[in-house]
């Protein structure tokens, strides 16, 4: 009987069930495609096991090629194992049964299939109707065989372990195909509200996208970890690996082995071996002392095969002494997503020159459909203006951010690649990709951190060129946009995080339990210095962003628990993978919700950079958006009167930059020789005064606080005024090179510190 004990499980599965769909198929049945030995010297070993349950029918099905050396009258020992817990246990005689073939049993080799039943229908009430509906059936059958005759009587002489699975999954396409297709559509939704001028909402919803992408992508880094896992987990997980590049193309897996084939490399071919070896997907070990001698042959086995420098050792998939393979971690996804292990890494490198092509070929189709609508007058001249005259510098940007996206995937399948050897050219395009990869994004972060400084010591605020300059903003904003402007550094922690976590989970696969550690201190690190330092560009993005490593460190310390260092008991290991699923799920939901949601606001929303408050870095201030146009035209007129020279700054160039006179403040000083201040100071006057009336609906106070110029000083939020009505003080005036303007009534300083300092989020 299934017993009450198991019924906080089943409210916890019941839980589950509703959550997320899974795969229904025709009729109910329970299957079985692997048999392991779970003792040494064991006297019956299958390389190939399939079984297969009918309950509608009552019957069993099975395909075995084993070879027994067993000879005479056996009782079979049952032992049912659900979630670590021992859920049915009970004897057979085959005699009694009339199982023909097992009564006696006698030596040799059983190639045949042969069905069994039918059952007595009350035998079989013992299996709870859960069993055949409950997405990834974490159990497992294990079948002792005890002699009941000749000298071996009462001594077992043969243990079989099976996983049994319902075909009901989590591992959905339609997930990973509804996943997918919102982070690509806020993609697209970012890149349109950013052409159209409104560059605040755009930096928030490709903020957003980015954190939950991340996020995905550290999910299947889960799944990449050769901890063994639960089926529920291993599903889940598996649910993400497109976020890593790992998606079977039939065509695109012909043309890479023929690619491993030409350079030199060995393909493996277990997919064309199936139906004569079993694979067995590892899950959770049991802490069984009858297991733990044919654990220790099999990891002698795999010593000594890598030991001698066996390509099964390090090409392939692990063999046990008895024929079957073993599959985990990295070459577990590539099992289940039905890649050879030789193309795993081919796979991924592919798609991302995939995504590269097409990305390039869209920003081209885009260019020419722009001019073709300005020139045919179907669409106005001013609509993205800024992307038709810079659509080269802002296709760089697009690319290298391209590459910060896929730097996860790239580093652990590389550096994977390395500990694999599938071929000389594999080899050699590793090295390729993760080094020029790394050498891109390592000088990217270097410019920005170059340039920051060089605004900082020019205007005390780097928010100044990072945002002012289109060239930087469209190259490099991919590096910075989503920080405020005082973390512009922040780039290279995060650099660091994704290389660190990607060399442990690729280099470390022969050990989970240093992967399962490593992963609780790297997440944990990520945690704190992101609670810590809040380096994001405002509140509701950082909250976003430490929610998210909030759950990576859960799930490190789940993966840990996985590792069963400790002992914890089996319920309690399965319990915690049903958690895991469940919290995981629910929260994929609501991100991804809230992420279409304000999404669709925004692409309906007449100006949807009112719905966000302004940066306290004063980027708004620099960004010439859409909603800024109205009233910048005189702005303009002034800035460049003040420059005394149309010339832009040469952001690569440090001395150029220096002496630039729209950074070291070019206007000349009153009273000193060549000022000609009399002609120019009531021209710029006028231009100013013009430009400041356009603008006079709203002012910043010191404190934070808005405030209205209307007769009566009614205060109003910031949230209340129209989008890029709020502008900064001019830098000019902080910087002291305001010296032919003339003087204006200011607010009084805060006390402690300078104002641009505190603009710029030093505060």
């Amino acid at each position: 009987m299934w017993l009450p004990s198991l019924n906080p499980l089943f409210a916890i599965s019941t839980l589950a069930t509703l959550l997320l769909p899974v795969v229904v198929t025709a009729e109910s049945v329970l299957r079985s495609s692997s048999l392991a030995a779970c003792q040494a010297s064991s006297g019956f070993t299958a390389s190939l096991f399939d079984v297969v349950f009918t309950p509608n029918n009552r019957t069993v099905a099975i395909d075995l090629l084993a070879t027994s050396s067993i000879e005479g009258y056996v009782l079979f020992d049952i032992t049912i194992i659900a979630y670590g817990y021992k859920a049915i246990q009970t004897t057979v005689d085959p005699c009694e049964a009339k199982i023909m073939g097992l009564c006696p049993m006698v030596s040799g080799k059983m190639t045949h299939p042969f069905n069994l039943g039918p059952f007595d229908k009350e035998a079989l009430d013992v299996i709870p109707g859960i069993a055949y509906t409950f997405p990834d059936l974490d159990a497992t059958v294990r079948v002792y065989i005890n002699m009941t005759s000749g000298e071996n009587k009462g001594q077992t002489i043969a243990c079989l372990e099976a996983d049994v699975s319902n075909g009901k999954t989590v591992d959905l396409i339609g997930v990973k195909w509804a996943a997918a297709a919102v982070i690509l559509v806020a993609f697209i939704a970012s890149a349109i509200v950013a052409g159209l001028g409104f560059t605040n909402a755009a930096s928030h919803i490709a903020a957003n996208t980015l954190a939950l992408l991340a996020y995905f992508q550290s999910q299947a880094m889960i799944g990449l970890c050769s901890v063994s896992l639960p089926p529920v987990v291993q599903s889940w997980t598996q649910d993400f690996q497109w976020t890593m590049g790992i998606i079977r193309v039939g065509f695109i897996q012909t043309i890479l082995t023929w690619y491993q084939r030409s350079t030199g490399g060995t393909a493996s071919v277990i997919f064309d071996t199936l139906s004569i070896v079993s694979v067995q997907v590892e899950k959770m070990k049991r802490s069984l002392p009858v297991l733990e001698p044919a654990v220790q042959a099999i990891q002698k086995r795999v010593t000594d095969i890598a030991h001698h420098g066996s390509t099964l050792g390090k090409r392939s998939y692990e063999k046990t002494e008895w024929g079957s393979y073993i599959v985990y971690g990295i070459q577990r996804v590539a099992f289940r997503a039905r890649i050879e292990t030789t193309n795993l890494f081919l796979t991924g490198i592919t798609f991302f020159y995939i995504l590269c092509l097409v990305l390039v070929i869209l920003v081209l189709l885009f260019k020419v459909g722009v001019e073709l609508a300005v020139r045919l007058k179907v669409s106005k001249g001013d609509r993205f203006s800024e992307f038709r005259t810079g659509w080269l510098t802002t296709l760089k940007g697009i690319l290298f951010r391209l590459t910060l996206v896929c730097f996860p995937p790239v580093v652990i399948l590389c550096l994977w690649e390395f500990t694999q050897v599938d071929s000389p050219g594999a080899v050699v395009l590793a090295v390729f990709f993760l080094f020029s990869m790394l050498g891109a994004l390592s000088y990217a972060a270097f410019k920005i951190i170059q340039i920051a400084r060089r605004s900082v010591a020019l205007h005390r605020n780097p928010a100044y060129i990072l945002f002012s300059e289109p060239r930087v903003l469209n190259k490099w904003g991919f590096l910075y946009v989503q920080y405020r402007a005082s973390a512009y550094y922040f780039i290279v922690p995060t650099l660091v995080y994704i290389l660190v976590k990607g060399m442990f989970i690729a280099l470390a696969q022969r050990s989970g339990v240093v992967q399962a550690v490593a992963l609780i201190i790297v997440e944990a690190a990520a945690l704190i210095t992101v609670s810590v330092i809040r380096p994001f560009m405002d509140k509701s993005t950082n909250s976003f962003n430490i929610a998210i490593c909030s759950l990576n460190f859960v799930n490190a310390i789940f993966l840990f628990v996985f590792t069963d260092v400790f002992g914890l008991p089996g319920l309690v290991i399965g319990v915690v993978g049903v958690v895991l699923w469940i919290a995981n799920a629910a929260f994929s939901l609501i991100l991804l919700l809230m992420l279409i949601i304000t999404t669709g606001i925004i692409l309906f929303h007449n100006n949807p950079d009112t719905r966000y408050q302004f940066m306290n870095d004063d980027r708004t201030s620099f960004i010439k958006s859409q909603t800024h146009i109205a009233t910048t035209s005189e702005l303009d007129a002034l800035a460049a009167t003040a420059r005394g020279t149309g010339k832009t700054i040469d952001l690569d160039d440090d001395e150029s930059a220096r002496s630039s006179p729209a950074n070291v403040g070019g206007l000349p000083r009153p009273g000193t020789a060549g000022s000609n201040t009399s002609p120019n100071r009531y021209s710029l006057k006028s231009v100013r005064d013009s430009a400041r009336n356009s603008v006079r609906s709203s002012m910043i106070v010191p404190g934070g606080v808005y405030m209205s110029e209307k007769p009566g000083g009614q205060g109003h939020h910031l949230r209340n005024q129209p989008s890029g009505s709020v502008r900064a003080p001019s830098p000019l005036t902080a910087s002291g090179s305001d010296g032919s303007l003339p003087k204006t009534s200011s607010p009084p300083k805060p006390q402690g510190g300078n104002q641009w300092q505190r603009g710029a989020g030093y505060d």
